[in-house]
């Protein structure tokens, strides 16, 4: 039984509970979550036990956008009623309980590298929110201690568990569009443009808690999707710029409430170069007045004899086909263990399943800590 301890409870966690509940609903077994740490322990009850605790923050968006953050308000009682989660305000204070077996960071990116030592010097195994850490220096160091004690680290970074980077990914490696050549994605404006503080989160807005603004919360998922699909990157021009310096809270009315002081990144566009002499363009934008402006067909990638559009797979003939139905129809049958284990299709299951997966085998997990590192 592998004891997790989940530290940070912040509006994600639901859709990490949610993952949880989807491999208990399918026989899986062998993990309890025995403890939740928050900062302020009503954090924390929140999410314990259904019917107790304070009640659940408002969600900052609507079911319907299919965004992790829109997650229905879950509780670990909805899976698990034989162990009650302890509630701790102090990762440190959990651990030395000894009360889990691993632990389960998703804090502000600035704790990472902090949680990760505390928890390598107990023998604990660790499952980190993307990015991996505030600094490359730390995320090495991370690596590095979990290699040197035997420990499993794994980066919560799901992009490559969704359906459409599976199958572009597949694609691309049964050569259904050729040598890849070229490759577009990203969005100018959306949600949280112009000036709003994203997710209801301040800290995304500060270099030293933050790391940086979209480039990095973004940023890592769009390269992450590239990574996989076109595989390793040997060089990147970019540029980001602050075009909101500050940034607000509002209520229903619009009345601001809170302003915030942005010191990252709102803005950034990028061209990077692929070892098997790819390129890419990627761009992104939490600023922006007026209107949002997709790109239509995105994510695309181009090869010698075709290229995916979205979710299309469109031949030199012209011939155009659903992709993800090419994929569901031509993977064998260990490719769909692979990509859906045992017929999940959840990313967020799927990913926690592979760490425990790499917990009880003693290997690396999909999206290692070194897979994050890169």
């Amino acid at each position: 039984m592998i004891r997790i301890g989940i530290v940070g409870c912040g509006r994600i966690l639901n859709a990490h509970l949610q993952g949880y509940k989807k491999l208990r609903d399918i026989g899986i077994d062998n993990f309890r979550i025995t403890a939740l740490v928050a900062r302020k322990a009503d954090d924390a009850r929140m999410f314990a036990r259904r019917g107790e605790g304070p009640p659940p923050r408002p969600p900052v968006l609507p079911p319907e956008t299919g965004d992790p953050l829109a997650a229905p308000h879950t509780y670990v009682s909805d899976f698990q009623d034989d162990v009650d989660a302890a509630i701790y305000t102090d990762y440190r204070q959990m651990i030395a309980d000894g009360v889990v077996d691993a632990v389960n960071d998703f804090t502000t990116l600035a704790l990472h590298h902090q949680v990760a030592d505390a928890a390598f010097a107990a023998n604990l195994h660790l499952l980190s929110q993307k990015p991996l850490a505030i600094s490359v220096k730390a995320a090495k160091r991370m690596v590095d201690a979990a290699q040197q004690k035997g420990l499993t680290l794994g980066t919560f970074e799901n992009v490559r568990q969704g359906r459409l980077p599976r199958a572009a990914a597949w694609a691309v490696h049964k050569e259904l569009i050729g040598d890849p050549q070229m490759a577009l994605l990203g969005s100018l404006g959306g949600l949280w443009s112009p000036d709003r503080v994203v997710a209801e989160t301040p800290w995304r807005h500060e270099k030293l808690l933050g790391g940086g603004g979209g480039s990095i919360d973004i940023g890592v998922h769009q390269f992450h999707w590239l990574r996989y699909v076109l595989g390793e990157v040997a060089w990147v021009q970019a540029v980001a710029r602050t075009f909101e310096p500050t940034r607000y809270l509002r209520d229903a009315d619009g009345n601001i409430t809170q302003s915030v002081a942005a010191n990252v990144d709102d803005t950034y566009m990028a061209v990077a170069g692929f070892e098997n002499e790819a390129v890419a363009q990627l761009l992104w934008s939490w600023a922006g007045h007026g209107d949002a402006v997709g790109i239509p067909g995105t994510p695309a990638f181009w090869g010698s004899q075709g290229c995916i559009k979205g979710d299309q797979l469109v031949s030199d003939s012209g011939i155009s086909t659903s992709l993800v139905e090419e994929f569901e129809q031509g993977m064998s049958v260990a490719e769909r263990e692979q990509f859906y284990p045992l017929g999940l299709t959840d990313p967020y299951a799927i990913q926690q399943l592979d760490w425990l997966r790499a917990i009880e085998t003693g290997t690396d997990p999909e999206t290692s800590g070194r897979e994050g590192l890169h």
